[in-house]
């Protein structure tokens, strides 16, 4: 049975999914610039994560009572996935969030898509 990280891995994403629905309301999930973005550092995250996690040299070990114990590409903990994923796209919907707020009201009109 999963544990808190399990538990966690799952909620960060959903919690992260319904702040941008629910209050920044950016639009950048239905960008396909964000999730090309989000497609490149989770492969980053693959080649760091997998080193760190591979099963013939664990860097980072694991609690077997805290995660699933399902594994992706190179051993790596499906849960990291969900924690990389809540954690870039809140940093980049935050990030274009206070861009906008702190644009000058004649300015939010104007062209670009930010």
């Amino acid at each position: 049975m999963a544990g808190e990280y399990t538990a966690l891995a799952v909620a960060a994403p959903l919690a992260v999914v319904a702040l941008e629905l629910l209050v920044l309301r950016t639009g950048l999930l239905g960008r396909a610039r964000f999730w090309i973005a989000i497609g490149i550092v989770l492969s980053f995250q693959v080649l760091v994560d997998g080193w760190l996690t591979r099963a013939d040299g664990t860097v980072v070990h694991y609690h077997d009572g805290a995660a699933s114990g399902l594994r992706g590409p190179w051993h790596i903990p499906v849960e990291d996935f969900g924690f990389g994923f809540a954690l870039v796209a809140l940093t980049v919907l935050l990030w274009q969030w206070w861009q906008r707020r702190a644009q000058p009201a004649a300015g939010r009109s104007g062209g670009g898509d930010g």
